[in-house]
């Protein structure tokens, strides 16, 4: 337990100051912020390389990183990601308006199945990598073939989280090699992402003339508040607020957190009752807290929003609240993570990185085309960079493509989140992935993967087809 509190606020003050270093270094290196490498990954890396096992090494143990932090920092440090990542995942859908299922099919069908079976690709690709080379010539455990979608789709945030659960399923070098590869698919969505767009201009595929040079910001200033809108705020003095706004959601969060918890009780009991009892097979017992508590946000969001209204919950606040916690659960995994770690599998590291990379280029150049339509560029390109980084790059990528939005491709992009959150890169099946491949062995997890890759293709595809012969009819182009 983390009782000392001494150290917990110096772990705490050591990751907040180094944000700040990392913003300054943004400012002033102009190459951070056009490879659009976050402020947290910085800070992350600038403790990693200042810690025992970069600078300690270098001198010898003479000037050691661990002498100047004590040790029961970085034990709080290990900590931390599996704490946040749930008030992370909590906040995914709080104070969002939730569409109903026909409302976000009809809207982006393609979208949605092209997504999937990007995700469901990358654990094909992982598992099979693993059963046909990784295991046989690197003895790497079968359950590292949930890797890629883990790191990829995933990003930081879940690699990190998902620690308790590598020790559960005997690969605690997991997370180090997780967090590594995370680290690879982000600056390889921005480096990888602007040659293909170049690429896709030089082939008219976009407006060449349209394509902004990387920019940090993407999200544009919010319109000014009218006269009415000011009238109808809410006041914000203490007199007005029977609680405060901070404390208010901070509640919302725990109560989300609290729903998932008691969610994640039930099921273990559920398993031990059933198949799990008597020395039967384990899965759920090592499903983390944080895909639940993601469905007990869902849950407080269903009932504010149907008997107490949606002005209860301000989306911004909560993207604050979910953005401070994420920022310090990427410095802490960061700053922890084990070089030696990534060293000794170096083989399959690499190997699960390429394998990621050229799987997500493969989707973006071959499925796409069949699947999304004459816009196909544009509407593909923020998934890839979603599936290598994470989806700020995948944001930024579409903004550089297609900076006017012509595509429609950014609300499209946004309804898929509804359908794809929920299941993969960091939803239950990515929590799932592994405890499954351990139980019940690599082949039919693979099995299942292709089946529903092969499912999402087809969908798609069919899909396009309908889109197409609705535009022909309506004589916007051929079939």
């Amino acid at each position: 337990m983390l009782t000392d509190f001494g150290t917990i606020s110096a772990a705490l003050a050591i990751v907040w100051v180094m944000l700040i270093v990392s913003k300054y270094l943004r400012w002033r290196l102009a190459v951070l912020a056009r490879l659009f490498i976050p402020g947290s990954v910085i800070a992350g890396f600038i403790l990693m390389f200042a810690g025992p096992e970069v600078a300690g090494a270098i001198f010898d143990g003479e000037t050691r990183f661990g002498s100047l932090v004590p040790e029961g920092v970085y034990g709080i440090w290990r900590e931390l990601p599996a704490l946040l990542i749930n008030v992370v995942f909590a906040g995914l859908f709080l104070g969002k308006i939730i569409p109903g299922p026909g409302q976000i099919w009809r809207r982006a069908g393609p979208v949605i199945a092209y997504g999937q079976a990007i995700a469901w690709g990358q654990y094909v690709v992982g598992i099979g990598l693993v059963v046909l080379l990784l295991t046989p010539f690197y003895a790497t455990p079968p359950v590292a073939g949930a890797l890629i979608e883990i790191s990829f789709e995933g990003g930081h945030g879940t690699a990190a989280g998902l620690g308790p659960t590598f020790e559960h399923v005997d690969f605690a070098a997991g997370t180090d090699l997780a967090l590594g590869l995370a680290t690879i698919g982000l600056v390889g969505s921005v480096l990888i992402g602007l040659v293909l767009i170049n690429w896709a201009a030089r082939r008219g595929l976009v407006d060449p003339s349209g394509i902004r040079a990387p920019t940090p910001e993407l999200h544009p200033d919010p319109p000014a508040d009218t006269t009415e809108q000011l009238a109808n705020r809410p006041a914000t003095t203490d007199a007005a607020q029977p609680i405060d706004p901070m404390s208010l959601h901070l509640g919302l969060f725990a109560l989300a957190i609290a729903i998932g918890w008691g969610l994640h009780r039930l099921l273990i009991l559920l398993e031990e009752s059933t198949w799990g009892g008597e020395g039967g097979t384990t899965v759920l017992a090592y499903l983390p807290l944080f895909p639940l508590a993601m469905l007990g946000g869902v849950a407080v969001q269903i009932v504010v929003s149907r008997y107490i209204g949606m002005g209860l919950v301000d989306r911004a606040l909560v993207n604050r609240i979910s953005g401070a916690a994420l920022d310090i659960l990427i410095v802490a995994a960061l700053a922890t993570l084990s070089l030696s770690a990534i060293h000794e599998n170096l083989g399959p590291f690499v190997w699960l990185a390429l394998g990621g990379i050229a799987w997500n280029v493969f989707a973006l150049l071959v499925l796409a085309p069949r699947m999304l339509g004459p816009d196909w560029f544009a509407q593909g390109i923020p998934h890839f960079g979603q599936a290598m980084g994470m989806t700020v790059s995948g944001l930024m990528l579409f903004r550089i493509a297609d900076p006017e939005n012509r595509s429609g491709g950014l609300e499209n992009f946004g309804y898929k989140q509804l359908f794809f959150a929920p299941i993969v890169g960091g939803g239950l099946f990515t929590a799932a992935a592994m405890p499954l491949i351990f139980a019940f062995g690599p082949w039919p997890v693979l099995i299942l993967t292709s089946l529903l890759l092969a499912i999402w293709i087809r969908v798609g595809y069919r899909l396009a087809l309908k889109d197409a012969a609705a535009s022909a009819e309506l004589g916007e182009g051929p079939v």
